[in-house]
């Protein structure tokens, strides 16, 4: 048996992109059995993840108390490999045959072959979703057979990213049209718990059309909400820890990217795309007065038009693969 800690992200879109290093490990180590310390928001990745031993959530505290805590809670045990995502002193203060500590962040190369290098793996593993019967059970429920269903994401970590409601309306519009690529579709709107997250869907959920909008908001837990992205025809979000479960769930996935750079966070999967603003991100976040806790939507320059063309390329490249399956 191998005893494995796995430090990674607090943020959900980081702590998907790691999802395939973990898988890595479990498909190559002998009898893995692995402590995942995360923070909470993530936490509910790896409910379900095999060879699960236990998930430390990594609470920020002062003076950066929260790795004191986490050092007492696995410092008496002998660790086969400790992989350390965060970059932390922690791997170098506890008994391990092996460490694997990620280095400083470069801008511009992706993130995911950041997180592949740490074990030296170029490609990287793709992201990967782990879901319970009873989360793929509740998933049919919500999202029955029948119509095809597009996925919504219309929230963000801030509001900077965040595409109008209105686009967000006219863009399903278009794609669930009589002359559309996904005609009669009904439309799936994904955002996490509490009211910052609601208050960004609601505006989406109160000008979908009734009796075709299935409403998720803050109902799912995130295997849940992976199971329920697996059965959507097409994902469209922006970029967020969501659009990164979506991708890694296996649904087409088209992210909308403005003031974050594509280079480093473009979602990754079977297939998946992205559109832009025609603003560049330097651009957008060398602006006068620019700060992500207070700026609003720096999405502006990103047309309905482009994102529908962008959906549409991406259906054209998926649909052969996805009726085979």
């Amino acid at each position: 048996m191998s005893r494995i800690l796995f430090v990674t992200a607090t943020r959900i879109g980081d702590a998907v992109l790691s999802t395939g290093l973990i898988d890595h490990v479990l498909r190559t180590e002998s009898e893995p059995r692995i402590t995942v310390a995360c923070g909470p928001a993530a936490a509910g990745l790896f409910a379900h993840m095999p060879g699960l031993e236990r998930v430390i959530v990594l609470r920020k505290r002062r003076l950066a108390a929260h790795w004191f805590g986490l050092w007492r809670q696995v410092v008496g045990t002998r660790w086969d490999l400790v992989v350390d995502l965060r970059g932390s002193l922690l791997a170098w203060c506890l008994s391990a045959r092996r460490r694997a500590v990620m280095g400083r962040r470069r801008a511009g190369r992706p993130r995911l072959a950041q997180i592949g290098s740490v074990l030296g793996l170029d490609p990287p593993p793709a992201p990967v979703v782990w879901t319970s019967a009873h989360d793929r059970a509740r998933a049919e429920t919500l999202i029955p057979p029948g119509k095809p269903v597009i996925g919504l994401g219309p929230t963000a970590n801030w509001r900077g990213k965040v595409w109008a409601p209105e686009r967000f309306v006219a863009l399903f519009d278009r794609l669930s049209g009589a002359d559309g690529p996904l005609p009669g579709s009904r439309a799936a709107v994904f955002a996490g718990p509490g009211a910052e997250e609601a208050a960004l869907a609601q505006p989406v959920l109160a000008a979908l059309p009734r009796g075709r909008t299935i409403d998720l908001v803050g109902r799912l837990s995130l295997s849940e909400a992976a199971a329920c992205l697996a059965r959507c025809a097409l994902f469209v979000g922006n970029d967020s820890g969501l659009m990164h479960l979506a991708a890694a769930a296996g649904a087409p996935t088209l992210g909308l990217f403005g003031p974050s750079p594509v280079a480093e966070y473009a979602p990754m999967g079977r297939f998946t795309a992205v559109a832009h603003t025609q603003v560049p991100v330097t651009e957008l976040v060398s602006a006068p007065g620019f700060d992500p806790r207070t700026t609003g939507s720096l999405m502006g320059s990103l047309a309905v038009d482009d994102a529908f063309a962008a959906a549409m390329a991406l259906l054209d490249r998926a649909r052969p693969a996805m009726a085979l399956t």
